[in-house]
């Protein structure tokens, strides 16, 4: 389930007819539209449609800072700093608004959700519109960024020095004060007397597996017949674009297998 973690019902929903009806739905949307795998710490570039816009639609790129929702409430945020100021926009995955989602640099965080961004050093967050994807192979292993964000001086607009974020370089000019409460923190962590924790980020096995059973049938009939039209389509352009120059048929290859 960790590429299709918007599948994942809530525990406490005890209707497997509502959830049923859900997975109906997103099988649907994803029928029509690809829904690329991606994680937060990936950057991605979403096009929506735009009535007021002049070409109809808007796009707007960033790094996904965090991931929320079951089923058809799931969502993400994208943050990108454009003219020195900070962007964010949230967007339901499911929306039918949503035109296209392209992968431009598939990775993963250290954290599970990256919104400290917020009080880091601008270059963190921000991206070029015009950014290359990035080609990952299909067998490979999704990279983890394993850089530690350097964080602006304090005051925050959040206490950061009381979560336990593994992304973040030592913190400086904290009072010794709110480093004491982060110790006690990491000495004496809630999470490990949450006896439903490990309940509440899983379902039965019953449903695990209905659910993991149709996502199968999906990638069968959906994303593999899919995958390989886009491999055929660009192997017979292949001859032609390799006649203009290496460049642009690399820039074509990475724009092309991104998506997948």
């Amino acid at each position: 389930m960790a590429k299709y973690p918007d599948f994942l019902p809530d525990p406490m929903d005890n209707n497997p007819l509502h959830i049923s009806r859900q997975i109906d739905d997103m099988l649907k949307r994803r029928s029509v539209i690809e829904i690329p795998e991606f994680y937060v710490g990936t950057i991605m570039s979403v096009t929506t449609s735009n009535v007021f816009s002049d070409t109809k639609k808007t796009k707007f790129m960033g790094i996904c800072i965090q991931r929320n929702g079951r089923l058809l409430t799931s969502n993400f945020t994208l943050r990108n700093v454009i003219d020195g100021m900070g962007i964010e926009i949230r967007y339901d995955l499911y929306n039918p608004m949503i035109l296209s989602i392209n992968i431009i640099k598939l990775q993963k965080s250290l954290d599970d959700e990256l919104i400290y961004l917020r009080d880091a050093f601008p270059e963190y967050s921000t991206f070029p519109e015009d950014m290359k994807p990035e080609v990952l192979e299909d067998s490979s292993e999704v990279p983890i960024d394993k850089r530690l964000v350097k964080m602006k001086p304090w005051p925050w607009s959040r206490k950061w020095e009381r979560h336990l974020y593994k992304g973040i370089e030592k913190l400086e000019g904290v009072p010794e004060l709110f480093v004491q409460r982060r110790k006690l923190v990491e000495d004496d962590n809630v999470n490990n007397y949450d006896t439903l924790l490990e309940y509440k980020r899983h379902c039965t096995e019953e449903m695990l597996y209905n659910i993991c059973k149709r996502l199968a049938h999906h990638e069968k009939t959906v994303v593999q017949p899919r995958r390989e039209q886009r491999e055929k389509g660009f192997l017979t352009m292949g001859p032609k674009l390799a006649t203009r120059g290496s460049s642009k048929s690399s820039d074509v290859a990475g724009a092309t297998e991104s998506s997948d």
